[in-house]
């Protein structure tokens, strides 16, 4: 939901521009093919994940904003054994990510599925393209760094947007205005003014692990539920002058429409409270592991070294309603969805901010907000 860090020396983005034009013409027709770079004349070598070890795109995007990546412990476990990236193709895997190039997996299948719902001059579609992927950067950099209190580091604010590596791989939800926007040719561009990001579980196990395993143990809740299908929600915002309930409603919306479509069984991922001092987020925290601690099946733990208390005051010293006034808008969305918290927080110094879990299997959404959204997501249908 927000990303920041310090400079890698070791990245040089003019450098990586010049060099990607001799790499672009001994790999652009493999990638374009089918992904694969060629060791010789009809051998394909499969593309090791994004995460390899010895590949600093992990470092440099952990210090660009993907926190944990480094040190997430499953996630290193099912790289280990995997071949290092040749040198070429370390910078194609950078290069991607700056340029909001996806990998395959993260395409959407065709373009009659990009188009969510739509709501007056407002729609919600998926990202179709780089340059889509970029917009939603831009909205994520506007909000998180130029609103909140995220610092972007040199090549972050050199390039005015909010990226991590996790974003070749993920698919965005794009909220557009039709009314607003520049005037390009005659035509007006939609304006982006809502974003989240979701990675389905099969794409995440291909490619190194989920972002929220930096924070949270979510590997033992996934390995229960062994039949059920898991999604990653991250990096919802919504551009200030559009956070009411229309804009909101309709991101929603195409998150469920999102979830229908794709038989979508779990949701989770980290939410934040503004602050990083755990006392002064006592009552907060103290109510969310009082009134929504997940069930045991459910109740993934903050990763060791990092774990933080969240019971730090008797149940009934808690006013739950100065509780609920002090908790942010989507972590309050979540819970009257029907939403779970795991076992402890996570303070984030880079963003100044204290992460809990989040956990909504779709079994345990309250129905008055199924039959809102509609069984069938038709609200706001196209």
């Amino acid at each position: 939901m927000k990303r920041t860090g310090q400079t890698d020396p070791g990245f040089n983005l003019p450098a990586l521009f010049e060099r990607g034009m001799d790499v672009a013409r001994d790999f652009a027709k493999d990638f374009a093919r089918d992904g694969f770079p060629r060791r010789a004349e009809g051998e394909a070598v499969p593309r090791p994940p994004l995460f390899a070890p010895d590949s600093p795109f992990p470092a440099f995007f952990e210090k660009l904003g993907a926190k944990g990546i480094a040190n997430r412990p499953a996630a290193a476990k099912a790289v280990a054994a995997k071949p290092p990236f040749p040198a070429p193709q370390k910078l194609v895997t950078d290069f991607r990510a700056y340029s909001g190039i996806r990998h395959r997996d993260a395409l959407p299948p065709d373009d009659d599925g990009l188009v969510l719902g739509r709501l007056g001059a407002l729609e919600v579609r998926l990202a179709r393209t780089a340059r889509d992927v970029r917009r939603a950067q831009r909205l994520r950099y506007k909000v998180f760094y130029e609103e909140m209190s995220a610092v972007p580091d040199g090549p972050t604010r050199l390039a005015r947007r909010d990226m991590d590596s996790f974003d070749t791989i993920c698919e965005h939800i794009l909220v557009l205005d039709h009314d607003a926007g520049k005037m390009v040719l005659g035509r007006r561009k939609p304006k982006v003014v809502g974003t989240y990001r979701l990675l389905r579980q099969e794409v995440a196990m291909r490619h190194g692990g989920f972002y929220t395993q930096g924070e949270f143990d979510v590997s033992s809740v996934i390995a229960a539920h062994p039949d059920l299908k898991f999604l990653e929600l991250g990096r919802s915002c919504v551009l200030k002058p559009y956070r009411n309930k229309r804009t909101v409603e309709l991101l929603w919306h195409g998150v469920w429409t999102y979830i229908l479509r794709n038989k979508i069984d779990v949701m989770f991922g980290c939410a934040s409270l503004e602050g990083t001092d755990p006392a002064a987020l006592a009552l907060p925290l103290s109510f969310l592991s009082h009134n929504a601690l997940a069930p045991e099946e459910w109740r993934a733990r903050a990763v060791e070294g990092r774990h933080v208390a969240m019971n730090r005051m008797a149940k009934a010293e808690i006013n739950p309603k100065a509780a609920l006034q002090a908790l942010p808008p989507l972590i309050k969305g979540y819970l009257r969805l029907g939403g779970f918290v795991g076992d402890g927080a996570v303070v984030d110094h880079q963003f100044g901010t204290t992460d809990v879990l989040i956990i909504l299997p779709v079994s345990v959404i309250s129905p008055r907000y199924v039959e809102h959204f509609g069984p069938t997501a038709n609200r706001h249908a196209i």
